[in-house]
């Protein structure tokens, strides 16, 4: 996924890929980029082409990797990807005391919302109080802001008009980055809609900023503000004039007046469109690397390669085995009885050929992944501290299976002890085409295991929805975005309680009821090890924790982790000021790019 000009708090998302460009333009007038045109003086623009469009305009509802939330919003506390180091944003400064169980954020003098109102604590308590930790407001980003075994939330007052006090009870070490690092909302839009409620008993906030609302009336302190969004074609942002950065001379920041969000949902046509020079920059896919490669100098571009990705890929099993209020099974229970066997998961990350799948369907330009934790963080549990690897071999996958009490018929299909065929359903999504090879190779391989894997593939909202929604489906190609250094933001996924504990997902606030959902003792493991690894200061005694998880994780195999792609980003010569790190990728400071004519 392309990364941006600020690196938000580490909570895991779904992952959709977005890739950036830029054109000189004012006015739209058609959706083919080539037809954008000006209309008056150019000013400096960027097109962005994105393999799918928004599913919400409401950050503290958002659970997509994909969104424009990185142009409307800054946090308190930001994170530099060159140094890892915390930095002021909104805050210009912050003090922590008692233990680390304190922290006062100081506000910048003069800051204002996008409408040109103040912004002020009231606002930051309102976003924290009153959507961050309401719980009746089911938003992701609250797990990671759980604190020790109890769950208990940071309390947050306001001391003045520029000051707001955080506590929580106990040492919490990711306490600064995870309350710096929240967009925060403006109470003069949204506090009504949270205090009020519909017919049905569920809060208006629920339902405020769809992407049905105007995009002139969403409210943000970011560098930008929507001017526009017509669905299935695009976003147009332009700069937003009550911004606070200025640079040294006390020019407003950003540079780059407008930006554009085209929606092209296949990595062959971004790739067309860059190749023609409709494109400024372009998340590499693994098939275009080669032919890119030659045509970097004549066509003035550079191509950066950040290593692997900080994100993870993985397919995963349905082991939910709660029923519906209807009383009907998320999962055949048939099928559920296979899921839920450790030796049945293992089995099948053993019969995936992943070297084959990263020469064919990454062209080579990828690394096997072992573990959810950031190859490159310190808290990644390397193997031979005990991460438990799965290099295909299929003979053992076969036994695992018949120890496990499965069996084969005379046409060699694969049966379960009462003789039915192990046949499920893959879901994954359309966008990527790599993720379609994957999926027919994950086919052909378990195929010659015995089993009989279907393929549904899915539009990534589509496919979003019937993950979070429905719930009904069996195993699927995922990933989750995020990553970086910080363990702790993957909170979401690990504990049992999460928003995102997509393999078992429990109860959520304003859901119907579930019948009988079940946890895993390994579950309850890593649940307690995540409340130690956050109550622990000592790194070396937090990195036990971690560990130690890991090789729960390794062995449980929740996740059967694949590929992960190196982050190649091809981006045009005329962009200047880029620093590019594997962390940020190019365009983490855009408030100070800009465009050469």
């Amino acid at each position: 996924m392309t990364k941006f000009f600020r690196i938000f708090p580490t909570i895991w998302r779904f992952r959709l890929p977005v890739v950036l460009a830029m054109i000189t333009a004012l006015v739209i007038t058609a959706c083919n980029p080539a037809k954008f045109k000006t209309v008056a003086a150019q000013v400096p623009q960027m097109v962005v082409a994105s393999l799918g469009e928004p599913s919400t305009f409401n950050p503290a509802l958002n659970e997509s990797a994909y969104s424009v939330f990185g142009f409307l919003y800054d946090s308190l506390i930001s994170t530099n990807p060159l140094t890892t180091k915390l930095e002021p944003s909104l805050a210009e400064s912050w003090k922590v005391s008692d233990n680390g169980q304190r922290i006062v954020i100081n506000l910048r003098e003069g800051l204002k919302w996008s409408d040109g109102k103040p912004l002020t604590a009231d606002d930051v308590v309102f976003t924290y109080n009153e959507i961050y930790l309401n719980p009746k407001v089911p938003t992701p980003t609250k797990d990671a802001l759980k604190v020790g075994e109890s769950g208990q939330l940071p309390k947050v007052k306001k001391i003045s008009d520029r000051q707001v006090e955080f506590t929580v009870p106990e040492p919490f070490a990711p306490f600064l980055q995870l309350v710096g690092g929240i967009e925060i909302l403006p109470a003069h839009i949204l506090q009504e809609s949270v205090r009020t409620q519909d017919a049905k008993g569920n809060l208006k906030f629920l339902t405020m900023w769809t992407t049905g609302t105007n995009p002139q009336d969403i409210v943000g302190n970011g560098p930008y503000v929507m001017e526009s969004y017509i669905p299935s074609q695009r976003v147009i942002l332009k700069r937003n004039p009550y911004y606070w950065r200025k640079d040294a001379q006390g020019k407003p920041q950003p540079y780059i007046e407008r930006i554009i969000y085209q929606i092209i949902e296949s990595t062959d046509n971004q790739l067309i469109s860059f190749r023609t020079g409709k494109l400024d920059s372009l998340e590499v896919p693994p098939e275009g690397f080669s032919l890119l490669k030659k045509e970097e100098k004549r066509s003035r571009f550079q191509i950066y390669n950040g290593g692997p990705d900080t994100g993870t890929t993985f397919i995963a099993f349905n082991l939910n085995q709660a029923k519906n209020p209807k009383g009907e099974h998320f999962v055949d229970p048939i099928k559920s009885r296979w899921f839920n066997k450790k030796e049945f998961r293992q089995a099948v990350a053993y019969a995936i050929d992943r070297e084959t799948m990263k020469t064919n369907a990454f062209r080579g330009l990828g690394e096997l992944q072992n573990s959810f934790v950031y190859v490159k963080s310190p808290y990644f549990l390397p193997p031979e501290k005990g991460l438990k690897v799965y290099n295909y071999d299929p003979e053992k996958a076969k036994k695992l299976l018949l120890g496990a009490g499965f069996k084969y018929n005379e046409k060699n299909q694969l049966l379960d002890e009462d003789g039915n065929r192990v046949r499920f359903t893959l879901l994954t999504n359309a966008e990527r085409k790599a993720r379609g090879d994957m999926a027919a190779q994950i086919r052909q391989d378990l195929g010659k295991l015995g089993m009989q894997v279907d393929l549904q593939i899915l539009s990534f909202n589509a496919y979003l929805e019937k993950l979070k929604i429905s719930q009904n489906w069996d195993c699927y190609i995922g990933g989750f975005a995020g990553g970086g250094i910080e363990p702790h933001g993957a909170s979401n996924i690990w504990r049992i309680n999460g928003a995102s504990h997509a393999f078992n997902l429990g109860p959520q606030p304003g859901d119907p009821p579930m019948i009988g959902w079940k946890v895993a003792d390994w579950e309850k493991q890593i649940d307690q090890l995540y409340v130690k690894g956050a109550l622990e200061v000592d790194e070396n005694k937090r990195k036990e924790y971690y560990y130690e998880y890991q090789r729960i994780a390794s062995e449980q195999l929740p996740f059967i982790h694949l590929v992960e792609r190196l982050d190649l980003q091809a981006v045009r010569d005329r962009f200047t000021g880029i620093k590019y790190t594997a962390l940020g990728g190019p365009f983490w400071n855009l408030y100070e790019l800009k465009i050469s004519q």
